[in-house]
């Protein structure tokens, strides 16, 4: 009847099509537009010759590298999304080639769609993209503390990049429509929306065996989260992220059918209209669900950690840098004789900054390197063997106080240890322990009384031993240079000045005396504003794309829940008329839907932030500072934002309910 149809004809039928689905692709469409725009952002900042050269090329490789996660998360959920509408448009598909139109035909019909529907997000996406890059840029430069200005230029090199990956992923589904069409029988195609699940009784000791073991799997991944750090922390990490997979889709597969059948055997099958919508359909689709609720759980949990941690690094910057850095400049006097060309005399440093009008305070400290024995077993296995003292210096408790720290002063023959590289694992080192001191005549024995806070002297490669003034003279008189011989002689005994700059806001203007005569690229000492502004640019640029790769995510599993959605209240259409007809009213059918819907997108959540807990716990040792502001708020606005399709999906459903009625 149609094999002669035209070209016109056959474009006529796809604007119709177009027109018919618009409705159910606005969520699709807007999430493409999205991922278009921060792709085209991404390489905008990553060609931009300001952006490269404020950072020195680190960000356009982290920019780069962030494209290619968002193409794999775009990617996965384009060809995801684009099969859910396949499923859902099997009937028409099948009423195309009823009708007369060949597989051929059907297939050009479908792809001349796709591409005007992706061709429409790509140049929509790229537009929005050239009108936000410099909004996008002033976001950057905001997180990574830049007051200068930078400014954004049109490249041709991302928009054709940005087209090309695009098309890319647009060849992929035109092939995804060709293999549906050509594999799938006419029979196939009108009966692929009525493929269900029916529920048979699970075998119960098996299935009770299955559905405690995901359980046990998941609780196991839990509780090897937080013994990681031994000497086996690669092989913890592949057992607990294994675990904790298998485990979630036995969750989803078995114990959750199992757990659902056990409460309608319970009610002897009378389930109720508010159980029939949520508890009954659940039982229907559970096993078919159960890959993609794995998948969206699991890479929820991920995003909400890679989200949460973020956050953290970024929220902690300034007290992580301190811990480090405890003045803002520490200078060794015996330095002062060799001085390069780029470095700064502390006298000129002092002049400048009087000439400057910023005010300051200068504390001489002694350090005297000191070498000796750990008890054994003190340090976890995780933090190495740490057998002998090395690296590491005696400093005395009230010249740190005059200088400006909050330290206490030990008792005599005791010591406050500090080490900012481990502080990270201090909750597994136990206090009191004791040090032999080797390089003092007689050999001394002190007790670690406690575990201080970070550094006391910046940039410290070792330990330092905080000690009372009466067992640092004790040992100054006692310390056996000769005995010390990987020590430079000059270290022994140090003398430093430690500076702080009275007024706080004057620190980047101090920071750029102490720098002016550095070249790019060259060091002149660390002090700690410099540290701070670096770590800050690195934070930031993280917060920054790991907060736009989490919201693109975000889009898209909650699209996915929403389309998957949308196709199960097309087919339970004819259930709701039923209902109906039965005395049940709209909003009694629609409280069983309420409650399928907390279900479907409330579980994944829990449990995705469940996971995140565990792994941010497991994590915590990356961090000396607490955590738990950030990372509560980090997914208290993951959380909001996925909750949001929920509701989005509950209006669907409701307006689909009343046009059944």
């Amino acid at each position: 009847m149609f094999s002669g149809v035209t070209a016109l004809t056959l474009f006529d039928l796809v604007v119709r099509s177009m027109r018919k689905n618009i409705k159910h692709y606005y969520l699709y469409f807007f999430a493409l537009i999205f991922s278009v725009t921060l792709y085209f952002v991404f390489a905008t900042l990553q060609h931009d010759d300001s952006v490269v050269a404020r950072s020195g090329g680190s960000m356009g490789s982290a920019f780069a590298v962030a494209g290619i996660l968002l193409l794999v998360i775009a990617g996965i959920f384009i060809i995801y999304a684009n099969a859910i509408f396949l499923k859902r448009r099997s009937r028409e598909i099948g009423l195309y080639q009823l009708i007369g139109l060949s597989k051929n035909k059907v297939v050009r019909l479908l792809m001349i769609e796709n591409v005007l529907l992706s061709s429409g997000a790509l140049f929509i996406g790229i537009g929005v993209g050239i009108l936000v890059s410099r909004l996008f840029l002033l976001l950057l430069m905001k997180l990574i503390g830049f007051d200068g200005v930078i400014s954004v230029s049109f490249s041709t090199t991302a928009v054709v990049q940005t087209i090309i990956v695009f098309m890319v992923i647009i060849g992929l589904t035109s092939i995804q429509m060709l293999f549906t069409v050509y594999r799938n029988t006419l029979l196939n195609l009108f009966n692929a929306d009525k493929k269900g699940e029916i529920p048979k009784k699970p075998k119960s000791i098996l299935s009770a065996i299955v559905a405690i073991l995901g359980i046990a799997l998941v609780v196991f991944g839990y509780w090897l989260s937080g013994r990681m750090l031994n000497e086996m922390l690669f092989f913890n990490m592949l057992a607990v992220l294994a675990s904790t997979i298998l485990g979630t889709y036995l969750l989803f597969r078995v114990t959750i059918g199992w757990v659902l059948y056990k409460i309608r055997a319970s009610k002897q099958g009378h389930l109720g209209l508010k159980n029939s919508l949520s508890l009954a359909t659940l039982m229907h689709r559970m096993k078919g669900n159960a890959n993609s609720l794995t998948i969206i759980t699991v890479l929820s949990a991920m995003t909400l950690t890679m989200l949460a941690v973020a956050y953290s690094l970024y929220y902690a910057t300034e007290k992580e840098t301190r811990y480090a850095l405890p003045f803002d400049y520490m200078i060794e006097e015996w330095a002062e004789g060799h001085l390069t060309d780029e470095a700064i005399s502390l006298e000129q440093f002092e002049s400048e900054l009087t000439t400057a009008g910023i005010d300051y305070t200068k504390t001489k400290l002694e350090l005297l390197a000191v070498e000796g024995v750990y008890e054994k077993g003190i340090f976890p296995a995780v933090v190495g063997p740490r057998q002998f003292l090395a690296n590491s210096y005696i400093v005395n408790a009230s010249q740190l106080q005059e200088a400006g720290l909050a330290v206490e002063i030990p008792a005599d023959g005791t010591l406050i240890y500090h080490d900012a590289l481990i502080g990270k694992f201090v909750k597994d080192i136990e206090t009191p322990f004791e040090i032999d001191v080797t390089s003092s005549n007689p050999t001394r024995t002190f007790k670690a009384v406690k575990y201080g806070e970070g550094d006391v002297i910046n940039a410290s490669a070792g330990s330092q031993l905080v000690v009372n003034e009466n067992d640092f003279e004790k040992y100054k008189q006692e310390m056996v240079p000769e005995s010390m011989e990987d020590v430079f002689e000059e270290w022994i005994v140090q003398t430093v000045y430690a500076l702080n700059i009275t007024d706080k806001n004057d620190l980047a203007q101090a920071s750029h005396i102490y720098t002016q005569n550095c070249d790019e690229g060259r060091s002149c000492g660390i002090d700690y504003y410099s540290m701070y502004e670096n770590s800050l640019e690195g934070s930031g640029l993280f917060i920054f794309i790991a907060g736009f790769l989490g919201l693109v995510f975000l889009i898209s599993t909650g699209s996915i829940l929403y389309f998957k959605q949308m196709t199960e209240a097309e087919q339970e259409k004819q259930s709701y008329k039923t209902l109906r007809q039965l005395g049940f009213s709209k909003k009694e059918i629609m409280r069983g839907i309420v409650r399928k819907q907390i279900f479907v997108f409330g579980l994944p959540l829990a449990i995705g932030l469940l996971h995140s807990i565990f792994a941010i716990k497991s994590a915590s040792f990356l961090f000396v500072s607490d955590i738990t502001v950030p990372t509560t708020i980090a997914m208290g606005v993951y959380a909001l934002i996925y909750l949001l399709f929920a509701v989005l999906s509950v209006g669907y459903y409701k307006k689909t309910v009343s046009e059944a009625l």
